[in-house]
């Protein structure tokens, strides 16, 4: 005889309970208030660069449009996850209904797949500026810009949306979520049977998405250094304006990467804490953010120029 034990689904209203981190008592403001810094410095950084952008015409480029689109992802990230992060903190408080969970999730993921289709667009307008520098007004169209930066949004919301449509009718059996924030497979750990539609297409999406990225970047700065390298030698200029432009969105590129990367890594190793997994997986949204505005700030000349003069305006006022 097998003795099979029923397991009871759960009904709507349901509620989460977050499992967070493992603080030790008294040391909870401490975790808040780097948790709301490191909030702080994102919405600072991202801020100015996106109001600088705005206010100054002479930054309504491709370039700058897109690193605006970019920005507004990051804040997307951020602003899904570190609030409940700090609330956390503050009150102790970790439960979470169904439908802001799920929100927070849709989230999260729309970010992960929204900067990449980003940078693959990114990365075909720098294909385009340095290897067709004389037809690249031509071809990058403000209406071609706008539909390439739609596109990137449509392909990011599109594939979440497909992801979390496979949450339809999944029966959950367990409110305990063991981990800081919401996310498809750690929603899906708690359901009462098997999930493999959801597993075989969130793997198959993940693994097509990152190579296309990677395919397309790789294509692009193959043939950007051929053709700064067949240029005159004596043109050093242009060449090192080519590579200081590119180089930036090459780091943020590798700077997401080995974020990602890095939670994989984690998840691979027992002898790593939860704590530690949980961390990593918190600098995969908090560290990006954080310093893009800072590499754009530092490789474009004319960003940091426009930050500088409106710093000074505002001081002068």
């Amino acid at each position: 005889m097998v003795n099979l034990t029923m397991v009871t689904p759960l009904k709507q209203p349901i509620v989460f309970e977050l499992e967070g981190f493992d603080v030790a008592q008294g040391y909870s403001p401490f975790f808040f208030f780097l948790a709301m810094l490191a909030y702080t410095v994102v919405l600072l950084g991202n801020g100015v660069v996106v109001c600088v952008i705005i206010t100054d015409k002479s930054l309504h480029r491709p370039m700058f449009v897109m690193v605006c689109h970019l920005v507004v992802c990051d804040l997307l990230g951020v602003t899904a996850v570190l609030p409940r992060i700090m609330m956390h903190f503050l009150t102790g408080q970790k439960r979470i209904p169904y439908i802001p969970a799920i929100t927070q999730a849709f989230f999260v993921h729309t970010y992960g797949v929204l900067v990449q289709t980003i940078l693959g667009v990114m990365a075909y307008d720098r294909y385009i500026a340095v290897c067709e520098p004389l037809r690249y007004h031509g071809i990058m169209t403000s209406a071609r810009l706008h539909s390439c930066c739609a596109l990137a949004w449509f392909v990011a919301l599109l594939l979440i949306a497909v992801l979390f449509g496979t949450h339809m009718n999944v029966p959950l059996c367990s409110q305990t979520i063991q981990h800081v924030y919401c996310s498809n497979r750690a929603i899906l750990n708690l359901a009462c049977v098997p999930t493999p539609v959801n597993n075989i297409y969130g793997l198959s999406m993940s693994w097509t998405l990152s190579t296309a990225v990677f395919l397309i970047i790789t294509f692009s700065y193959i043939k950007i250094l051929q053709a700064s390298l067949k240029r005159d030698q004596s043109n050093n200029s242009s060449r090192n304006k080519a590579f200081q432009t590119c180089g930036s969105h090459l780091a943020v590129y590798v700077l997401f990467s080995i974020a990602a990367v890095t939670i994989i890594i984690s998840h691979r190793f027992p002898s790593v804490t939860s704590n530690l997994k949980k961390f990593f997986s918190i600098l995969y949204i908090i560290v990006p953010p954080a310093i893009n505005p800072i590499i754009y700030g530092l490789a474009s000349k004319d960003l940091r120029a426009s930050i500088i003069k409106h710093f000074r305006v505002c001081h002068k006022k």
